[in-house]
């Protein structure tokens, strides 16, 4: 099975993603973004990417994925920048699957 990788954020943080093979799917606000997320997660998606400003305003859509390998979905930062809540996102998911904070010992 061929999988795909997707993003989702603002068009002008996911725009320049085609360019490397992603499907795009702008949105504008944590609504469309969800209803975004839950259609191409039955689809054929093994990473979905999702820009920091939507995922802070989503976080119950993103949990019902942190237990299921596919589709990955991971917090990246959008055109503003990273403010860390992605980082802060990885950071528990490897204290969850390892059981210790491994990467910043904090």
């Amino acid at each position: 099975m061929d999988y795909r990788i997707a993003i989702i954020g603002d068009a002008e943080s996911v725009v320049g993603f085609m360019a490397v093979g992603f499907s795009v799917f702008p949105a504008d606000d944590e609504e469309t973004a969800s209803r975004t997320l839950f259609k191409i997660a039955r689809e054929n998606y093994a990473v979905i990417y999702i820009t920091e400003d939507l995922a802070k305003k989503m976080p119950e859509a993103i949990a019902r994925y942190k237990d299921v390998p596919i589709p990955a979905v991971i917090v990246i930062p959008g055109r503003r920048g990273s403010d860390g809540y992605g980082l802060f996102n990885v950071k528990k998911s490897v204290e969850r699957a390892v059981g210790a904070d491994i990467l910043f010992k904090d």
